[in-house]
């Protein structure tokens, strides 16, 4: 790659109330919606200070702050393509190719690989790139020793007490992932023993959280379940380390901070959780640590 450019690739997010039906019906795909159903999501947005003011979503702003710290990090251009919100993937590629960048490396700002999540991002990456620049994607970085590093500090830095047990979540998806082989559970229980063992954590487990009413079973427990079950079994403590994610938004801020520790406080338990990675500049090292690698696989 003469001339390389980083395409950062995340879900996106609203950037104010009014856009909520149009953000969750890209989400939707054409599926019917239950007006419920996105009553309530507006409910949250809003619960999280998302209104209809000229100020972006906060949510959204943490991917910029990613993409402008990186960019200066590398001193390449890193532009920012969302899958379900504007800028598009598809629009950053274009972008890219506009400014005369030849080769273009993907990372999708989720460490683990599914077909179906990050398998998404590569299509549409892949798609829009259409053979016109030589390319490297990043499928899965979630056993990278930097990450690993600053969730483990995180962990220590929040554990008031080493005995507290540390519960590590990630989104949940279908539970059909399985059947294909699909290795997303594998790589996130993986990456939390990596972490705990980091962190010297002595008591941990693994939860998932987010799941979508869709019908069919999806990857458990449930964090709210598993909250009821160890407080069943004695456990009054708990420190929630997402591991699944790098970043706050609505999984964050509303399932953890809100519906999370509302279940542990019926439960009469002490939640907490890790700060995210966010902008961090330990965390932009991370990422710039694995561009430059890909960069030099190339050049190789």
């Amino acid at each position: 790659m003469r001339s390389p450019a980083v395409i950062l690739m995340a879900y996106g997010s609203p950037d104010r109330l009014s856009d909520v039906p149009d953000y969750y019906a890209d989400i939707r795909g054409g599926r019917p919606i239950r007006p419920e159903q996105l009553e309530d999501l507006v409910e949250r947005y809003r619960a999280l200070g998302i209104d209809d003011s000229d100020s972006p979503s906060t949510l959204n702003a943490v991917t910029e702050q990613i993409r402008a710290s990186l960019e200066e990090e590398l001193g390449i251009h890193v532009l920012t393509g969302m899958r379900h919100w504007d800028p598009r993937i598809a629009t950053a590629v274009a972008a890219a190719l506009e400014l005369g960048h030849d080769g273009l490396v993907g990372l999708v700002l989720a460490p683990h690989w599914s077909s179906l999540s990050i398998g998404k991002y590569k299509e549409l990456f892949d798609e829009a790139v259409a053979g016109r620049a030589e390319t490297r994607f990043v499928r899965e970085w979630g056993s990278d020793p930097g990450l690993v590093e600053l969730l483990a500090q995180r962990c220590r830095s929040a554990m008031t007490d080493p005995g507290t047990h540390v519960v590590f979540t990630a989104h949940s998806l279908p539970a059909r992932i399985l059947v294909d082989g699909d290795p997303y559970r594998d790589t996130l229980l993986e990456t939390a023993r990596l972490v705990a063992d980091r962190a010297a954590i002595q008591d941990m487990s693994f939860a998932f959280q987010s799941e979508s009413p869709t019908g069919e079973p999806w990857l458990g427990p449930d964090i709210l379940d598993h909250l009821a079950a160890l407080r069943a079994g004695g456990v009054e403590d708990v420190l929630v380390c997402p591991v699944g994610f790098v970043s706050d938004h609505l999984e964050i801020k509303w399932d953890l901070d809100v519906e999370a520790k509302v279940r542990a406080e019926e439960l009469g338990m002490r939640l907490a959780r890790t700060e995210m990675p966010n902008a961090d500049p330990g965390f932009v090292e991370v990422l710039a640590g694995i561009v430059r690698r890909e960069l030099a696989a190339v050049a190789a």
